[in-house]
């Protein structure tokens, strides 16, 4: 007759206790229902309250840029963490909305001087008097809504086109990026009416306000800073609804969702046409806080370093997006500074590591590290028991 017994249990590292009870982030204390506006009020706090109180005028300028490319990374997050829309043609949007608030800006000036042409225009020599597509920006509420209606209605034109025709992946990609090609093109060749190469620089007031005054120019982060909060606040009901759940159904599987009696083309169209809004509202902002928009900052390069901050930091996630655009916008003026022929190859790879080897971006490190550790953990308790 044979008998079984139980082997002694012995007892190993995998079996000890803990030293002591485990360390939680911050945001994880609270309730899964409070932790979104947990995380709002902090960065509420942070940014308008701490920032403008510790920075200089300089360091809180340079902010209020990053901020703007922070903006960009929410639609981005939109389009392409949640519906799997590789928008490498951002620099588009964001430039329509930059050029439509900087023509606005310039009409002012010209007339606080009593001129009724820009002074760009006035060192060129342009006949004919102001270009008719100008004269509407003179109109402030007219040029706030264009920074944000234009963007969307050629997101919505381009949109229509190519989803209908269910093209997508690299195609898509690449009919971003020759839109961007194009647009940067067009306003370098027109030199009279856009300033050429040069852009539109040299601002002096914003909607009455002294652009040269260190307070409106804190007024203008401020600005900048709530308008980010609230995108992101208004991106993740996105996210939540059941908007959010149908667009990850057309990113994973299009023709299920097909199958169900939804058109994909026109899911994808919206959060292409949101992600275009939210550009063009950036690049409106942009203009004030920087003092410039040209055609060098609308191209294909800054269209693909709007992408490469989302995917650096997460795609998938809106905090991660935006840190990572945030960061990414500080590399960028730190190192191109100290390593000018090489920043664009950094830039590149940063992007490869992101998508090929880290695809949740630096938000996902710590589930890949949790993930790791359990299965190390798993392995060594059950080396512990055969052995």
């Amino acid at each position: 007759m044979t008998t079984t017994s139980t082997p002694p249990t012995t007892a190993g590292p995998a079996a000890e206790p803990p030293a002591g009870p485990p360390k939680t982030p911050f945001l994880s204390r609270f309730p899964g229902r409070f932790r979104a506006p947990a995380a709002f009020l902090l960065g509420a706090v942070l940014l308008v309250g701490v920032a403008p109180l510790v920075l200089s005028d300089f360091r809180l300028g340079l902010l209020a840029k990053y901020l703007c490319y922070g903006i960009v990374a929410v639609g981005v997050s939109l389009a392409w963490g949640r519906g799997g829309l590789l928008v490498l043609g951002q620099g588009v949007f964001f430039g329509l909305g930059g050029y439509a608030m900087a023509m606005h800006l310039k009409l002012a000036d010209a007339a606080a001087t009593g001129e009724t042409l820009p002074d760009f225009m006035l060192l060129y020599g342009t006949e004919g008097g102001l270009p008719w597509w100008w004269r509407p920006f003179a109109n402030p509420a007219f040029a706030l809504a264009m920074t944000v209606v234009l963007p969307m209605a050629v997101a919505a034109l381009l949109g229509a086109l190519v989803f209908r025709r269910r093209v997508k992946g690299a195609y898509f990609a690449i009919l971003s990026q020759a839109l961007a090609a194009a647009l940067a093109i067009w306003l370098v060749g027109q030199q009279a009416t856009t300033g050429g190469t040069n852009g539109l620089t040299d601002f002096q007031g914003f909607f009455g306000y002294d652009l040269n005054d260190p307070v409106n120019q804190r007024m203008v982060y401020v600005i900048i800073a709530v308008a980010l909060l609230l995108l992101m606040a208004a991106a993740r009901q996105l996210f939540v609804s059941r908007y959010g759940e149908l667009l990850i159904a057309v990113r994973d599987s299009e023709e299920r969702v097909r199958f169900l009696g939804y058109n994909p083309a026109n899911v994808k169209l919206v959060a292409y046409v949101v992600a275009a809004g939210m550009a063009g509202l950036a690049g409106a902002l942009f203009v004030p806080a920087v003092g410039i928009i040209s055609p060098a900052l609308i191209g294909i390069v800054p269209s693909i370093g709007f992408v490469i901050g989302a995917a650096v930091g997460g795609r998938a996630s809106l905090v991660g997006a935006v840190l990572g655009a945030i960061a990414v916008a500080w590399a960028q003026s730190t190192l191109s500074d100290a390593w000018p022929a090489g920043w664009t190859y950094l830039q590149g790879l940063l992007f490869v590591v992101a998508v090929g080897f880290l695809p949740g971006g630096l938000a996902s490190l710590r589930t890949v590290l949790r993930r790791r550790r359990t299965s190390s953990d798993r392995v060594g308790a059950t080396k512990g028991v055969t052995t």
